[in-house]
């Protein structure tokens, strides 16, 4: 039993075929798309209020170089809210579950900041591995420290996306198993069950949210160190 609950996270595949791929165009396909209209309707407002709240909060603290990050950041943001809430739908796969996949989306994006920072001010981005004023004994330990904080950086974005999502899902699934075990046994105890299961849910759909939020946020930090 308790490996069957892992078996959620377990790539789906279809006569040999990864299933995965086809979840990851899912996003292309239930985002709305822009109108040459003059009136938009309420999806694609609600769309622009959000891309447009999401970008002044995000790029405001950085410099006109970071604001050329913003289509890739902001669509970043939207293809992982897509992919984490498509997970809680029943009959479905969760991509950004695997740690593979969040590798796959972080690794490069970091490496990107990282090489900016070098090539267009590598004084100041290399003096991000030892602060100032630090004595001349600590010097050689705390180069190695940041050094191995920085290239730390890429697996806590992928491992922090992929523990939320999984933590919650096995959640979920935990607590719908005991509802139907106690529906023929104690109907009130499985009611007042069901209520967690829905608050449980709502929080799901927050943590969907908040963790591919903070995903891009941490992201634009990284480049705003570097420019």
């Amino acid at each position: 039993m308790a490996l069957n609950f892992f078996d959620q996270f377990a790539s789906p595949a279809f006569l040999g075929i990864p299933l995965f791929v086809l979840a990851l165009m899912v996003p292309l396909f239930i985002l709305p798309n822009s109108s040459n209209r003059w009136l938009s309707n309420r999806l694609l407002t609600l769309k622009d209020w959000f891309v447009g709240t999401y970008v002044k909060q995000i790029f405001q603290p950085l410099n006109k170089l970071g604001h050329k990050w913003a289509i890739c950041l902001v669509s970043l943001m939207l293809f992982l809210i897509s992919l984490n809430m498509l997970g809680l739908l029943p009959y479905t796969y969760t991509p950004t579950t695997q740690l593979s996949v969040n590798l796959a989306l972080a690794v490069p994006l970091w490496l990107a900041t990282v090489l900016i920072g070098m090539t267009q001010q590598p004084t100041h981005a290399l003096g991000h591995l030892l602060p100032e004023g630090t004595p001349t004994l600590l010097i050689p330990v705390l180069i190695i420290i940041e050094t191995i904080s920085l290239f730390i950086r890429p697996l806590a974005l992928g491992v922090r996306l992929a523990a939320n999502l999984t933590a919650g899902h096995l959640l979920i699934q935990l607590t719908s198993t005991a509802v139907f075990v106690l529906i023929p046994l104690m109907p009130p105890i499985a009611l007042l069950t069901s209520a967690l299961l829905l608050v449980l849910t709502l929080l799901e759909v927050a943590v969907a949210m908040i963790q591919a939020y903070v995903f891009v946020l941490l992201l634009s930090l990284y480049l705003q160190e570097n420019i």
